[in-house]
């Protein structure tokens, strides 16, 4: 990750990373945080975050594919640590700008993605305007070097 991208002292995400604001921290290691979604969209609706600040998915270039497949993995072991098994039944993914809350990175982890409401659907379902699944964005990345 680039050394260029430090946390912002502004920025709700990197002061939770950063632990001046508290909140409870499900997962971590050195390049990521995972804590629950404030305004959770299903049962389990985790957030994965980059310690350093990244502005959004469509920030990003071919050379963050390491740190968006590491969120990815560690969405898959957030849910797998919450017993669930049915990973076909998860929704990760990111919200397209300028349908973003707040302007750092990070990753929507949904489940069960089956019984989340209307309102839910709309913001991180298959058929929503403003959310791309993280195997899209991997896609993009890989093929044109950018979200498009």
């Amino acid at each position: 990750m680039s050394s260029s991208h430090i946390p912002d002292g502004d920025c709700l995400f990197c002061c939770i990373t950063t632990k001046e604001k508290e909140t409870e921290i499900i997962l971590t290691d050195d390049e990521l945080v995972c804590f629950r979604d404030s305004k959770p969209g299903a049962r389990h609706h985790f957030l994965v975050v980059p310690r350093s600040h990244l502005g959004n998915c469509s920030t990003l270039q071919r050379e963050h594919i390491p740190l968006v497949e590491q969120m990815k993995e560690m969405g898959r072991k957030v849910l797998e640590n919450n017993k669930i098994s049915d990973l076909q039944d998860v929704r990760m993914g990111f919200h397209l700008p300028p349908f973003s809350s707040v302007p750092h990175l990070h990753l929507h982890v949904l489940a069960p993605a089956s019984e989340m409401n209307s309102r839910s659907l709309s913001r991180y379902g298959p058929q929503s305007y403003w959310f791309i699944t993280v195997d899209n964005v991997l896609h993009q990345l890989k093929t044109q070097g950018k979200v498009k």
